[in-house]
C-alpha cells in the first residue's frame, strides 16, 4: 500500500509541475492564480499521501498550513484584482 501512495504522490507532483508551467506562461492573471491554487491543492494532497505512507502525523500539520496559505492567496488575488480593493473584481462603476 505504501508503494501505491508514493506513486500517487509522484503522479500529483507531475500535475503540479504542469501547473508551474501555466503559472509561468499565463496568459492572464486569473490563469496564474488558478494554477497557483492547483499547486496549493496538489501540495496538500501530496503531503497527505506522504503522511499516510510514512505514518508521520506531523506532515498533516504541514498540509493544513499549506491549505490555509492557499486560501489566503486566493483572497489576496481577489482583493488586488478589484478596482477599489473591496473584493469584487466584476463590480462596475455604477454599482460602487
Amino acid at each position: 500500500m505504501t508503494e501505491f501512495l508514493v506513486l500517487a504522490a509522484l503522479a500529483l507532483l507531475a500535475i503540479v509541475a504542469a501547473g508551474l508551467v501555466r503559472v509561468h506562461l499565463g496568459p492572464s492573471r486569473a490563469d496564474r492564480i488558478i494554477s497557483a491554487q492547483l499547486i496549493g491543492t496538489g501540495g496538500v494532497a501530496i503531503a497527505l499521501l506522504l503522511a499516510a505512507a510514512s505514518a508521520d502525523t506531523a506532515i498533516i500539520d504541514v498540509a493544513l498550513v499549506l491549505a490555509l496559505l492557499a486560501a489566503f492567496a486566493a483572497v489576496g488575488f481577489i482583493k488586488s484584482a478589484s478596482r477599489d480593493g473591496a473584493g469584487d473584481p466584476e463590480e462596475t462603476e455604477e454599482e460602487a
